[in-house]
């Protein structure tokens, strides 16, 4: 027998197992009137939105976007979207318009939700239906007194479409099957041993790889979903009172600000003892890996993945062997990316690339054949990240091919910005490269070499980018230079400008 694995089966089990339970816990704080619901409201009210795309005429196969915080319409969206065999499209919420706008159009996406706290900036964008999240969007969408037209179930089905920043200045669509995110979502469950009495935060915005899938593996045994709309420290220690939060997962620079309101907060922490934590995008120092046991209580776990893979490729929780170590021997294991989670083959390329096969590696990259045939070639997903793999089976990443910076879990394609500084007229050469950053793991330093004679100061260059790019890929800093050094035939090495940056550690990201 073959049943095919969608993501219909979470939200079910979780309907009628845990039909009463608190399924979404909403940010209090929001334009749209809060979602605080069970899961079998949620799950008759995603029935309702399938009818509604029934009625607008979205049929299977059309892509629904949506630009917004973490909320729970957002979130229930995955269980009506791609359950009814359209493909669901979260986008970032921090892009510009025109990046909002370049997402719509080349994926096709012809109903857009915009959050009403963005509508005003994202007005110029353009999708044949566009409601804004909340009472608008649930008069348009919720339909509870029609019938949906089923969909006959397709694991092999496109069940979303992440954009992620490329080498290129355009992102690319990675196109996730129902089977891959299944795979990933159950992997995941497994791993971090998720049950049914957890209650799971959603620090991870859930435009940035699905929030990783954990919001599938926590559905299929009934975990409330607490919603974060913004990333606050001291908001995320109430919100682990509050709750009684087990379970959450976020960039570093997440838990950088939570420990550093620890330190203001008054009594006990909570979740010490029970809390546990998994951190992507790139493992922060062993130091503060250290203060997380120590002065948190929390459990750190880590993995490494992409976009591209759904993402779980390893996992780097503490196995009972290590138990008796010292925490800074421990710290220093779980810095490593870990070692292959469930079903994933690693290896390494003999230019020192590690290379991927698993169950949960893209389909394809969305209207991009030549991109997805480069990224696929021989069998394995090319990650682009350069790494090792001890006789334990552990990667450790050491650096980073493509030209890709990671800054507080963002990916940013530095020719991307290279392409925006060099519009400046007084501007011959730049080179954009990640040096370490305490907060955000990698910072954005942008290294120019100007026309002869201009007056072109740090700020100017700073400022240009910012208007022309989402703030978080402005760079931070500006170097000033009389040239950049390139190979015989034109090339920039840019290991070799990041190394001044990184001496002193024993890899080249962050």
């Amino acid at each position: 027998m073959r049943v095919p694995l969608t993501l219909q089966h979470f939200i079910d089990r979780a309907e009628t197992i845990y039909h009463d339970r608190q399924a979404i816990i909403d940010e209090p704080d929001q334009p749209a009137p809060p979602l605080d619901i069970t899961w079998g409201e949620l799950a008759r009210r995603a029935r309702a939105v399938k009818a509604g795309l029934d009625e607008l005429g979205i049929g299977a196969g059309e892509r629904v976007g949506i630009v917004s915080h973490n909320a729970g319409r957002m979130f229930e969206l995955f269980y009506s979207v791609p359950t009814s065999g359209r493909i669901y499209v979260p986008i970032n919420f921090r892009l510009r318009p025109d990046e909002v706008q370049f997402i719509v159009e080349h994926s096709g996406c012809t109903v857009l939700l915009v959050d009403e706290e963005l509508a005003e900036d994202l007005k110029p964008v353009y999708a044949k239906h566009k409601f804004i999240i909340g009472k608008e969007s649930d008069e348009a969408l919720l339909r509870f007194d029609k019938e949906f037209t089923p969909w006959e179930p397709d694991e092999d089905a496109p069940a979303v479409i992440n954009y992620t920043s490329g080498t290129t200045s355009n992102p690319k669509g990675v196109v996730q099957t129902h089977r891959s995110l299944w795979v990933n979502a159950t992997t995941f469950a497994m791993h971090m041993g998720v049950n049914d009495k957890d209650v799971y935060l959603h620090t991870l915005p859930l435009f940035h790889c699905n929030g990783w899938g954990m919001g599938f593996s926590t559905t299929a045994f009934g975990v409330p979903q607490v919603m974060l709309r913004k990333v606050d420290g001291a908001e995320i220690l109430k919100r682990v009172e509050q709750h009684g939060l087990t379970l959450a997962c976020g960039a570093p620079a997440v838990w950088n600000m939570t420990l550093d309101a620890a330190k203001e907060w008054d009594g006990e922490i909570p979740g010490n003892g029970t809390m546990r934590i998994v951190v992507a995008g790139a493992a922060p120092p062993t130091k503060t890996i250290a203060r997380v046991g120590d002065e948190l209580g929390w459990q750190f776990n880590q993995i490494y993945g992409l976009t591209e893979t759904a993402p779980l490729l390893t996992i780097n929780r503490l196995r009972k062997e290590d138990e008796g170590k010292s925490s800074e021997e421990q710290a220093a294991l779980l810095a490593m990316a870990g070692q292959p989670a469930l079903g994933v083959d690693l290896d390494i390329a003999e230019g020192g690339e590690v290379l991927a096969r698993s169950n949960v590696v893209m389909d394809r990259y969305w209207e991009n054949p030549d991109a997805t045939e480069e990224a696929l070639e021989g069998g394995y997903f090319h990650t682009g990240d350069g790494g090792t793999i001890d006789d334990h089976g552990y990667l450790t990443i050491s650096d980073r091919k493509k030209d890709i910076i990671i800054t507080g879990g963002e990916n940013v394609s530095s020719i991307e910005v290279e392409d925006v500084i060099f519009s400046h007229p007084d501007v011959d050469e730049v080179a954009v490269i990640g040096v370490p950053h305490e907060k955000w793991g990698e910072t954005i330093k942008a290294l120019v070499v100007t026309r002869q004679g201009a007056e072109v100061s740090e700020q100017d260059i700073i400022a240009l980018a910012k208007k022309k790019l989402a703030g978080y890929k402005a760079p931070t800093s500006v170097e000033f230079r009389d040239e950049i050094p390139r190979t015989a035939t034109g090339k920039v090495q840019k290991f070799k400008l990041r190394q001044p940056y990184w001496e002193g550690r024993d890899r080249q990201v962050n």
